[in-house]
């Protein structure tokens, strides 16, 4: 085998999470489309569909190190949410998880001196970086957006004298 047992459990611990984080961003497009944000679910299925692709990815690297992949459980995932702010709240904070496991993934591929999984992990490192990014800027328009409305009924209820 090319990859040791404590690099083939850290990519099986991985790989399951994540199969967890495209569960919950699926979820997550599902409840935006029952509530009619066509839009927001459209984004959250790429990242599931993203999510998922990771997963399958690292279980391929996993196989041509002569690892071997094994698929655990996983746990359910939140199903509804009060308003799509919250939603990409908890996107922000759960891409923020993300960051800290694939940074301890990284940190075992160091520990066992495994050159080739420090590359292939070194492309989800840079990943998590434009991910959260990405996360932000759509809950800095959301603070952009509510600071124009609350300034909108302002100037309504001033002219309304």
């Amino acid at each position: 085998m090319n990859i040791s047992k404590k690099m083939q459990d850290a990519f099986n611990a991985q790989i399951a999470a994540e199969m967890w984080s495209s569960n919950l961003y699926l979820q997550m497009s599902c409840w935006f489309r029952k509530e009619g944000w066509k839009g927001f679910s459209s984004w959250m299925y790429k990242q599931a569909e993203e999510e998922r692709q990771h997963a399958m990815d690292m279980a391929q690297f996993v196989l041509h190190r002569g690892g071997e992949v094994l698929l655990t459980s996983i746990d359910a995932v939140k199903t509804s949410w009060t308003d799509a702010k919250e939603v990409f709240i908890e996107t922000l904070a759960h891409e923020r998880k993300v960051t800290d496991l694939i940074n301890k993934l990284a940190d075992v591929a160091d520990e066992e001196k495994d050159r080739a999984s420090q590359n292939f992990i070194a492309k989800y490192i840079d990943e998590q970086v434009e991910e959260e990014k990405n996360v932000q800027d759509i809950l800095d328009s959301f603070s952009h957006l509510e600071s124009h409305a609350i300034a909108h009924i302002d100037s309504k209820l001033e002219q309304a004298r």
